[in-house]
């Protein structure tokens, strides 16, 4: 059994990666079926690790409808307990058609550089040279 400290820490998926790909784009009548596929304990922390990423929320919370309280606030400490809350409530959480159609939000990545760094020249010092010299 793992503390909520180490899913946190060491962050890994807790299925194959495969898998998580086949619930990803499963439809909403076919997610179920996969997430009984694994054990509640592996369910929670399934449900966690997608929550920490936001192209997965939705995933998280269906996966989390899934999953005893008690499985996610032993996992996930208040994080857990949110994750719960947010699974269980209505107005939060309603999959829409399209959420399950495959015509999710492409995922974009800056082609900019993060940050820019002036131009480091690496000329000799006069000083060595001329002692060289000298």
């Amino acid at each position: 059994m793992w503390s909520s400290r180490e899913a946190f820490e060491n962050d890994f998926c807790p299925v194959r990666e495969d898998l998580l790909g086949e619930m990803y784009r499963a439809s909403e009548s076919g997610l179920p079926q996969l997430v009984e596929s694994v054990s509640s304990e592996v369910r929670a922390m399934l449900a966690l690790f997608c929550y920490r990423r936001s192209h997965l929320h939705s995933l998280a919370l269906s996966i989390a409808s899934s999953c005893e309280e008690r499985d996610l606030i032993q996992l996930g400490g208040r994080v857990g307990s949110t994750l719960y809350a947010l699974s269980r409530d209505a107005k939060s959480f309603r999959p829409t058609a399209a959420a399950y159609s495959g015509h999710r939000k492409p995922i974009t990545l800056s082609t900019k550089p993060l940050s820019s760094f002036p131009q480091v020249m690496h000329d000799l010092d006069d000083d060595h040279g001329h002692a060289a010299t000298a």
